[in-house]
């Protein structure tokens, strides 16, 4: 696993062992990242069940200003302790080692606003809603910003007050759903 592009292009990261984490695939990560690429400049970037890191580091690669990561597995969090350091990414960057939705009071508490926010937990976790209802009523996305959420392509993720899906991207397992607030009318 590598960053693909940007300013650490071709650093390998490290990730977890063992089938705990599930890192996104590289041609999916570089498809996602076209996708997104216009958005990336300048953005603040929340990445919550990281795993590895390597997506919040690949945004950081590809300019955005900051980004946060997210897991509450001591492995998972180590591991990305280390991607960040290797990349030299420290400044720009937030750990937070605790439960995604402690993770979010926390963030909410401290008046952040994100412009992309990337959720990838288990696939058969089911708190796909959960989050996508903390996130919302939490405040944390941006008025402009999107949510993108990483799930099996067999899943459907169900509808959320307050978001909308807005595009939907799928690969062969897998499937990318984009988010956006719900404006009213």
């Amino acid at each position: 696993m590598r960053v693909i592009a940007g300013s650490v292009r071709g650093h390998k990261l490290k990730a977890p062992e063992g089938q705990e984490t599930r890192p996104t695939a590289e041609r999916i990560k570089e498809s996602l990242f076209n996708i997104i690429a216009p958005d990336l400049y300048d953005c603040c970037f929340l990445d919550l069940f990281s795993g590895s890191g390597s997506i919040g580091i690949e945004a950081l690669s590809r300019g955005a200003k900051r980004a946060v990561f997210v897991d509450s597995s001591l492995q998972a969090a180590q591991i990305i302790e280390e991607n960040i350091e290797h990349t030299k990414m420290e400044e720009k960057s937030r750990l937070l080692k605790i439960d995604v939705f402690k993770a979010l009071d926390l963030l909410a508490e401290n008046g952040e606003l994100f412009d992309i926010i990337f959720i990838d937990p288990p696939y058969k976790s089911g708190l796909y809603k959960d989050v996508l209802q903390k996130i919302v009523l939490s405040g944390l996305l941006a008025d402009n910003g999107y949510i993108i959420s990483e799930h099996s392509s067999k899943d459907e993720i169900p509808s959320v007050n307050g978001l909308k899906s807005f595009r939907i991207k799928d690969y062969k397992t897998t499937r990318m759903s984009f988010w956006t607030k719900e404006r009213n009318k």
